[in-house]
């Protein structure tokens, strides 16, 4: 079971590191990572060059999640006859192996000198596909959030609390349960910027462009 899991999550990680954020912006001219807070994520592209192109960005990411989920499943469909091998269960577990290597490869490319995004549509578009319920809850998480705080930041790492939540309330598996759990931790220190600026009073709400880059 261990050469799939490493395979799984090798073939998740090339995927995540497709760097669309910066692939897009380029087209356009605009090096990503010069701009606004630097990000290659859909929230840095949408302050950059516009809603139509963040959310390209944010749908480009969640399909690369989703496809890191559903690959091992389709190598059990294209193979039926080596499939047998392994019983659901364990390509569940490759598929939450995809998942993690996909996060890291999208917040870590090797395309892009291991700089990248925060994870969150990455995410979301693998847990569609492993946890859809939790998702939902997540979604409406978030935009109950992001409406009343008009923070993304503060939206997405309150979303990425309630998968574990919703995966221990809903009785799903405790390696469901331990995965989301890891994957808020890992949402919430990729945001540890973000909660700083929170802190101070600095952080951008929806809508709101940064002036002038702290940064810098």
């Amino acid at each position: 079971m261990l050469t799939p899991l490493l395979l799984s999550a090798a073939a998740g990680y090339l995927l995540g590191s497709l760097p669309f954020g910066y692939l897009v912006a380029r087209a356009k001219g605009v090096n990503i990572f010069e701009v606004g807070s630097r990000n290659p994520g859909a929230t840095n592209v949408r302050r950059a060059l516009g809603a139509g192109l963040g959310n390209v960005v944010l749908a480009l990411d969640a399909a690369k999640g989703a496809a890191a989920a559903l690959a091992p499943w389709g190598y059990r469909l294209a193979a039926r006859e080596s499939a047998v091998a392994l019983s659901p269960a364990e390509y569940g577990y490759l598929a939450i192996a995809g998942l993690a290597g996909a996060m890291i490869g999208h917040s870590f490319s090797c395309f892009t000198r291991f700089k990248g995004g925060k994870g969150v549509a990455t995410g979301a578009g693998g847990f569609l596909v492993l946890f859809p319920v939790g998702t939902v809850i997540a979604a409406a998480v978030w935009a109950a959030t992001a409406t009343l705080t008009r923070f993304v930041s503060l939206a997405s790492m309150i979303a990425a609390v309630s998968l574990p939540l919703s995966a221990f309330l809903l009785e799903r598996s405790p390696v469901l349960v331990s995965m989301s759990a890891l994957v808020a931790v890992f949402v919430i220190v990729r945001h540890r910027t973000n909660i700083s600026r929170l802190i101070a009073g600095t952080e951008l709400k929806i809508g709101q462009r940064r002036a002038v880059d702290p940064e810098s």
